[in-house]
């Protein structure tokens, strides 16, 4: 076992399991564990071989379970699986916007270092779906404009985010006691076309993108709670125009998280991208070179998983397979076969209390 220690602790360790779904096979899932410090070497072996006695979380999907965009102590905003407060099923998206809302009468059924962040005494009046039109019409109340400029975006990002995730919607229009919002009231933000993940999220940009020659992409990198408990973060980047979205945004993958913005790295320094290919039937192979793996070594699982969701993410309806070092046969620590094609999963991030 050659890699370094920091993508032990954070890649192998402190992974979260997610309920992948192999194709033909059913759904799958485990659990593995979760640490903020380096273990000694004695308990380090243990955690890497499966034992050990370590936090743990579990993703295994379930309808109870319903993914909402909520701001970690970095300012980024990360899915987050919650189980919903107990109400009418016709009234589900509105109890899940209202999870959005500073301390809102749902504020403690929020993981510790999680916020929502519509504005304190924001009301979801109605939320209407347009099925036909795959379209959500959220009317709120006067105080939705009771928040600062700076925070107009990912007001737009977690509520955009937040609603598409479900299988009827995949645009968002706001309105405002009776009125649709053709901008929106603070910072002016254009509204004159119902917002969709498009709009990206957590968006990062520099000096020298020029977004007129670009294209996004969405990458997901880990982060961890107060708790130690490791949870995936996606963020938006600008390639250029033209090239293929799912290199390009495994290309930004490998080239990790920017500084001090609370992500961490899901590869090692070494990770190489070999080649993408998609097949027919939507089968999107992935082949890595690594030097830091031996023949036949488990791989980290949230690296595998950070690969999975992000070349999902950018490749819509696919299904993932990974292949490592020429190897057909790719398992990871937890115990998944990723050489196998995989399905995104349903549900990540069920992060406890």
């Amino acid at each position: 076992m050659k890699w370094n220690r920091r993508i032990r602790n954070t890649a192998a360790v402190s992974a979260i399991s997610l309920p992948l779904l192999l194709s033909g096979c059913g759904m799958f899932g485990g659990n593995s564990s979760a640490q903020i410090d380096p273990p000694p070497a004695d308990v380090e072996t243990q955690m890497l071989e499966g034992g050990g006695s370590v936090k743990q979380t579990s993703f295994m999907t379930e309808e109870a379970l319903s993914t909402v965009y909520l701001e970690n102590e970095y300012g980024k905003l990360a899915p987050v699986a919650l189980h919903l407060p107990e109400g009418e099923a016709s009234m589900k998206l509105n109890r899940m916007l209202e999870l959005l809302v500073q301390d809102g009468s749902y504020a403690g059924l929020l993981p510790a270092g999680f916020n929502g962040v519509l504005p304190a005494g924001s009301e979801i009046k109605a939320v209407t779906v347009k099925k036909d039109e795959k379209l959500a019409v959220v009317e709120f109340n006067k105080a939705f404009a009771g928040y600062d400029a700076a925070d107009e975006r990912k007001i737009l990002e977690a509520v955009t985010w937040t609603l598409t995730g479900t299988p009827d919607v995949e645009k968002v229009q706001l309105w405002m006691e009776g009125e649709k919002l053709n901008e929106m009231p603070v910072n002016g933000t254009p509204l004159d076309r119902p917002l969709s993940r498009s709009f990206g999220i957590n968006l990062e940009l520099n000096a020298e993108s020029g977004l007129s020659q670009t294209s996004p992409v969405i990458v997901y990198f880990s982060a961890a709670t107060p708790d130690g408990v490791q949870y995936f973060v996606p963020v938006t980047r600008f390639v250029p125009a033209g090239n293929d979205r799912v290199k390009a945004a495994l290309g930004e993958l490998l080239k990790g998280p920017q500084k001090n913005d609370g992500l961490e790295r899901v590869v090692t320094d070494n990770t190489k991208l070999d080649n993408v290919e998609v097949s027919k039937d939507g089968i999107v192979t992935v082949s890595l070179q690594d030097d830091m793996f031996e023949a036949g070594e488990k791989l980290p699982a949230q690296m595998m998983q950070s690969l999975v969701l992000t070349v999902t993410e950018n490749a819509d309806d696919s299904k993932v397979r990974i292949w490592l070092n020429g190897q057909k046969e790719v398992v990871g620590m937890d115990n998944q076969t990723y050489s196998e094609p995989v399905m995104r999963p349903e549900t990540i991030n069920e992060i406890p209390l």
